[in-house]
């Protein structure tokens, strides 16, 4: 059974995110949002998953670490967390597209249903879900916006280039 919820935050450069877990794994990684800002107060979570994913995300984006070495429990159903463990297979730096992901899990007619199952990721950047596009190349939604999955995108590969034009 799961103990009490360890929060805590991290100043990245698209904005503070919201890391959640327990004693045991990290939950969720939340995105900003118009409604938030920096924090009111911040005391550092207790050593454990939550703090050892704020060292990882200033790793990861100070482009010192490629892959993250974290307990995860994310929520879902059987077929969302199929596509959350192959997602986590994508390389640092590649792209691959819905249609190829629902062929990496075994079920290639399946892209909306995978497009959905990459929207409900409870664990962006970790469970790097800004890593698929669509197939004509072009970004497309992002629970962080399109913005922040271009940037998250440019961190990983600089020869990344973004058309705000893009959907």
């Amino acid at each position: 059974m799961s103990s009490r919820e360890i929060v805590g935050y991290y100043p990245s450069p698209v904005g503070w995110l919201r890391i959640a877990g327990d004693e045991q794994a990290i939950r969720s990684i939340e995105f900003p949002n118009a409604g938030r800002t920096r924090p009111r107060q911040i005391t550092p979570p207790p050593p454990g998953p939550v703090a050892d994913a704020l060292r990882q995300l200033a790793e990861y984006f100070a482009r010192a670490r490629r892959d993250f070495d974290l307990p995860l429990a994310p929520q879902g159903t059987d077929f969302q967390r199929r596509v959350w463990k192959c997602l986590q297979a994508i390389p640092y730096g590649a792209t691959i597209s819905y249609g190829e992901l629902a062929r990496r899990i075994g079920r290639p007619g399946a892209a909306r249903a995978v497009g959905a199952a990459n929207g409900a990721n409870p664990i962006p950047i970790v469970i790097p879900c800004h890593r698929v596009i669509g197939a004509s190349g072009a970004l497309t939604g992002f629970g962080g916006g399109v913005a922040v999955k271009a940037a998250l995108l440019a961190l990983e590969s600089p020869q990344f280039q973004f058309s705000p034009s893009e959907p």
